[in-house]
């Protein structure tokens, strides 16, 4: 994927709060029976079909000012020639390279340089293209798609570039990450004995360096054409003249006269139960998995599987939760997914073991999880709960034009038919308890069972390898011919560019602000479109509230939120709000906490009930806490064993020191460890107080009932007779910058961080800040990953942040690389932060960066928690509402001078800390000769407790 989220499986899934009522109304206000009823509407996309076979697929939405274009290509991992795996997903990179008629990246030109956005992913078995862009700009996009579909530019240098980021990804995603080997490689490889779903997507090291210029040449001939293509348009455009671009512009396209290569093998029904036991570096807890082949998509027992599945592992009641982390306290982690892919299927069910437990046990709990679906029915209640999560799911993944749209695509992809996505809905609304005890004894049998173990590496078990030559259906040889080579033409010998339509302006809400008696503020921001509703209940109550040497008790007191009231115990609550089919949780950050929640408007009230209860009533029972404490270590230590978390934590004790902010907002193993439910029941009763709360509501909500929603749960709601004192001077004092290596052995990346101290959110270098950072590491087309990704392929992604917060923010800027490179990449972090401050930018990158802020900010209100996130985010800074309607104007205002003379200022070179979590024998006597004072600190000997760290 051009900018992936790397699967990595953390224990540390702590942040589950909830949305509640007053004590007087909760024990009536929400039951375990189902909701009245959740209407899903349906995608609505019209088809046509052009002469060259390319499918298209139109929807057209005028309350969006956006349009998204994506184009799905039937050709995924699984078509990967044989000793070419990862050859679908290299060439997805490639896709965004020239063509005869623009240069490289113009993608990113067209749409982040416009406001929009642009992404691709590769699975099993697609490769899609999507583009998120103001509406004024569709036919450009259109343009640019067939252009890189019929006169694709495929050079050597972009070839080893692109390569080399994908190897990149690769470190990341499998090698870096604890469980990337076990999710990536390992399960697939033990689940499919015949079928190519066995490699991994991403491929291995081996077959991207075998891979030749000619064969991706070939690979693009052979699968890059009209009929093995489909077209979606989504958004707000004129219908005939969308037509009238798509035949302009695609019609003509021809196909190859050559058949696609044949590429159906089926996956042999397994013959008995299969064991397997892998051993990797860095594993912090032993992992278990249980697996069974299933079906494909289009198999008739999907949907009672889906809610098997549903039941197994979904929120905190399902069957695993409340057995294997609840009541057993064996996992730390605990996961299922039903997989459902063109060809074949599996579902698998896993563990990330709790500290002192060991694979055995693991397994024996998952073992017994999985026969209690073969051994009688599910419950009544089980089977609201699962069908009520799932329908409002796909509520919520049809909320904006993108998602749509990906559903489509899917559906399209796996069954071949844009029904299936509708009739999914009913599908899993009819399915009955018989339903799934049918299929648990169909497909989840022992004698089916393919039993994985997961384990830390040692002498006597070194790292398990990645098994290589595995062949496949297509063969190198079967590939098309390379066919015509096409170079960038020059410029006067280009296909002009089209030109923009009249754009479409994009609206602003109007936010209704009130108080209750109690001080309570409310902000209602109402938004038309799906039954959804989004409330975000906000108290000044962060983690640098916590008290000295009691790091963690923020977050802990929000994590506990959920786990009993007066009124209602852990499991009740979970499942209580599965039933609601809403969205619940509750965090702490540096200055806040926030517990918010999204539900389907016909059972708003009831979550919003249900929220007041779990904000004002929480019990903090002792047994709760000791869950709490364990699950929260258990994720530390994954965390700890993960070079980007560790340089994270890392740069804010060397930034803050010993100052509130510097202490890691989770806690630490010492912290938490020693956190009391006194501790956490004074921290509720001063912090958690109306009067310094605000509670947001956003989307299918009229201010009107917002306020008697708010006057209901919250109205009674009286002041705590003593208020905690505010965090003073919560950054500290300015510290001098260090460098600091944090030495991790057999590390498969280095994690590089540059840290320097920011600005509050209510500066007034805020937007100067804010443009300069999205030029700086951003974007896609930021200048970072133009010279650590694209110019040199030294890394899959870079980022800045200029983490700002009530007081002085945390500005970081990092990649990660390839251990023998990590100075590199330090020098060049380094001195593009040194330019900023040094040098103006060009009125071109300043006219970028703004249509990427503005773009971004107008996207992320098209959905009711993006909405209510941004009003949430101006009250909690004491930002004015009008900043909602003003934001654009405030970037637009930024200039060349303001952008550098704000950086020379707030974030010259001369003050940055660097920060390298790695294996240091790779690259620390390079650093030493640029920084002899570097400490360097073995990841065994890291104090996060300590300014020093040691």
């Amino acid at each position: 994927m051009k900018s992936r989220l790397i699967l990595t499986a953390c224990a540390a899934a702590l942040l589950m709060g909830l949305p509640a009522a007053s004590p007087a109304m909760a024990q009536d206000a929400v039951t375990t029976s189902a909701p009245a009823g959740i209407t899903v509407p349906p995608l609505g996309f019209a088809k046509r079909t052009l002469a060259n076979g390319m499918e298209v697929y139109t929807a057209r939405d005028t309350s969006t000012s956006n349009v998204t274009v994506q184009v799905w290509y039937r050709v995924g991992s699984k078509d990967d020639p044989a000793n070419r795996s990862g050859f679908a997903h290299l060439f997805e990179h490639l896709m965004f390279k020239a063509t005869k008629d623009f240069p490289d990246e113009t993608f990113d030109r067209l749409t982040e340089d416009v406001g929009g956005n642009n992404n691709a992913f590769t699975s099993d078995d697609v490769t899609a293209y999507f583009e998120t862009i103001p509406a004024n700009h569709l036919e450009r996009l259109i343009f640019a798609e067939s252009s890189r579909l019929g006169s694709l530019v495929v050079n050597e240098d972009v070839f080893e570039s692109e390569r080399d980021v994908v190897k990149e990804e690769y470190r990341q995603g499998v090698l870096a990450s604890p469980y990337g080997r076990l999710f990536s490689v390992f399960l697939p490889q033990t689940i499919y004995q015949e079928h190519p779903y066995r490699r991994t997507t991403i491929g291995s090291i081996e077959d991207l360096d075998a891979a030749t210029i000619e064969d991706v040449r070939r690979f693009h001939a052979t699968y890059y054409r009209p009929d093995n293509a489909i077209l979606i348009v989504a958004g707000n455009f004129n219908e005939s003249q969308l037509n009238g671009w798509i035949d302009q512009y695609m019609a003509p396209i021809q196909n190859p006269d050559r058949p696609l290569p044949v590429n159906d093998v089926m996956e042999p029904e397994p013959t008995g139960p299969r064991e397997a036991t892998f051993h990797a570096p860095n594993v912090p807890l032993p992992a278990v998995v249980l697996a069974y082949p299933t079906i494909p998509y289009v198999g008739e027992d999907r949907a009672a599987l889906t809610v098997l599945d549903g039941i197994l592992s979904t929120g905190e009641s399902s069957r695993l939760y409340r057995s294997l982390v609840y009541d057993q306290q064996v996992a730390a982690s605990i996961g299922s997914s039903a997989d459902f892919s063109q060809q074949a299927g599996a579902l698998y069910a896993y563990s990330i073991l709790a500290g002192g437990k060991t694979p055995d046990e693991g397994i024996a709990a998952l073992t017994a999880e999985i026969a209690r679906f073969r051994d009688a029915p599910v419950t009544d209640a089980e089977l609201a709960e699962a069908k009520n999560e799932l329908v409002a799911s796909a509520l919520r993944s049809r909320e904006t034009i993108d998602d749509r749209a990906v559903v489509l695509g899917f559906a399209l992809i796996n069954g071949n038919d844009a029904a299936y996505a509708d009739r999914e809905i009913a599908a899993i609304q009819a399915v009955t308890a018989a339903d799934i005890q049918r299929v648990a004894n169909r497909y989840l049998t022992p004698e089916r069972s393919i039993t994985i173990r997961y384990l830390a590496a040692d002498d006597a078990n070194p790292t398990s390898q990645q098994t290589l030559n595995v062949d496949a259906p297509v063969k190198v040889a079967d590939l098309a011919p390379v066919g015509r080579l096409f170079t960038l033409l020059p410029e006067a010998e280009r296909a002009p560019m089209p030109e923009v339509t009249d754009a479409v302006s994009p609206t602003t809400p109007t936010v209704a602000d009130f108080r209750l008696d109690n001080g309570l503020r409310v902000l209602v921001a109402p938004k038309a479109g799906l039954p959804l509703v989004s409330a975000r209940l906000s108290f000044d109550a962060g983690s640098a509230d916590d008290e000295a040497g009691k790091a963690g008790l923020a977050s802990m007191t929000a994590a506990l939120l959920t786990q009993g009231t007066a009124s209602r115990s852990a499991p009740e609550i979970a499942t209580q709000i599965e039933a609601l089919g809403a969205s619940v949780g509750a965090g702490a950050g540096p200055d806040f906490t926030n517990v918010f929640a999204n539900a389907p408007s016909d059972v708003f009230p009831q979550t919003v009930a249900l929220m007041a209860d779990l904000v004002r009533n929480p019990t903090f029972a002792d047994e709760e806490l000791e869950r709490q404490r364990t699950q929260t270590l258990d994720g530390l230590r994954i965390a700890l064993s993960t070079p980007g978390p560790v340089a994270g934590q890392a740069a804010g004790r060397v930034v803050y020191g010993d100052a509130a902010y510097g202490a890691p907002g989770g806690g630490t193993l010492t912290t938490v460890a020693g956190l009391s439910r006194a501790d956490i029941a004074a921290f509720h009763a001063a912090r958690y107080r109306p009067s310094e709360a605000t509670l947001v509501f956003s989307g299918d909500i009229t201010p009107d009932a917002a306020r008697a929603l708010a006057q209901q749960a919250f109205g009674d709601w009286a002041e705590p007779a003593q208020a905690a004192s505010p965090a003073v001077d919560p950054a500290g004092a300015p510290l001098a910058p260090r460098v600091v290596v944090i030495d991790q052995p057999g590390a498969g990346q280095a994690a590089v961080t540059v840290a320097l101290r920011s600005v509050p959110r209510s500066h007034e270098a805020y937007f100067p800040l804010t443009v300069g950072n999205t030029l700086l590491g951003g974007s896609f087309t930021s200048r970072l990953n133009q010279e650590i990704r694209i110019k040199r392929g030294l890394s899959y992604g870079t980022r800045s942040s200029l983490g700002v917060r009530r007081d002085d923010g945390l500005f970081t800027a990092s990649a990660q690389t390839r251990n023998d490179a990590a100075v590199e990449v330090a020098d060049l972090i380094l001195e593009e932060v040194r330019r900023l401050g040094a040098t103006q930018p060009t009125e071109s990158e300043l006219t970028t960066r703004r249509a990427i802020l503005t773009g971004a900010f107008g996207q992320s209100l098209e959905t009711v928690d993006g909405l209510g996130g941004a009003v949430a985010g101006l009250a909690l800074y004491d930002i004015p509402m009008s900043e909602l309607a003003t934001y654009a104007a405030s970037v637009e205002a930024v200039d060349g001078p303001a952008m550098q003379a704000a950086f020379a200022e707030h974030l010259p070179v001369d003050r940055a800390s660097l920060v390298i979590v790695g294996d240091a024998a790779q690259f620390i006597e390079a650093l030493r000769a640029k920084y002899p004072n570097v400490e360097v600190i073995p990841l065994t000997d890291l104090n996060l407790d300590a300014a020093a760290l040691k």
